[in-house]
This record gives C-alpha cells, structure tokens and sequence, in this order.
C-alpha cells in the first residue's frame, strides 16, 4: 500500500511575517521558497525560513488544518511556533530528520 505524506507548515520572514501553506513535498517546497520561487505574499514578504510543520497522511486532514490556522489570531500562531521553536529555528536544516509532526485536530 502506497503511503502518502502532506504537510502543513509555516515560514517566517525575518521580521516574523508568517505564511502558511500545505504540500506533499516539504523539502521541495521550502526549497521553491527560499529560492523566491513563489510569487505573491511569501516572495513579497520573504518568508524563507520554516518554523513549524505538521505531517498527515490524509490531504483533506491537511487542507483543513492549513485553513484553520489561516483563521487563527497572530497571537495563537505565534504560541503554536514557540510550543516546540522557542528561538524560531530554520527547521529545513533538518529536513531528512524530521521529528513525527502529526496534524492535530480542532
């Protein structure tokens, strides 16, 4: 049986403007947003750091997450990161070591 991988995350700018997105290839992904490849807000914004990721293995699990967090105050998302990244850390640099980030429901 196929298994399948999708990831909620979140980059940060420098000056700790968030974006958040969902992927099935978060390597990839974080690779096309440091490289600026993502136009619009994250390549505006620079949001070329990740600070926080979440792993399913069911995209509607995903998707629902990612949207949810998109409704959460700054404040709420801030708390989330520092939970598990108090010093907001580039956690790519360890991209093939990932900890079992799971998606967390409501």
């Amino acid at each position: 049986m196929k298994e399948y991988n999708f990831y909620v995350y979140i980059m940060s700018s420098i000056s700790k403007t968030l974006y958040i997105g969902v992927t099935n290839n978060l390597a990839r992904r974080v690779k096309e947003h440091k490289e600026g490849l993502i136009k619009g807000f994250s390549s505006k914004y620079k949001t070329y750091k990740l600070v926080y990721f979440e792993h399913t293995d069911d995209i509607s699990i995903a998707i629902e997450r990612e949207k949810q967090l998109k409704k959460w105050r700054r404040e709420k998302k801030v708390s989330l990161i520092e939970k598990d990244n108090s010093k907001w850390i580039d956690l790519s640099e360890g991209l093939l070591d990932f900890s079992t980030h799971s998606v967390r429901s409501k």
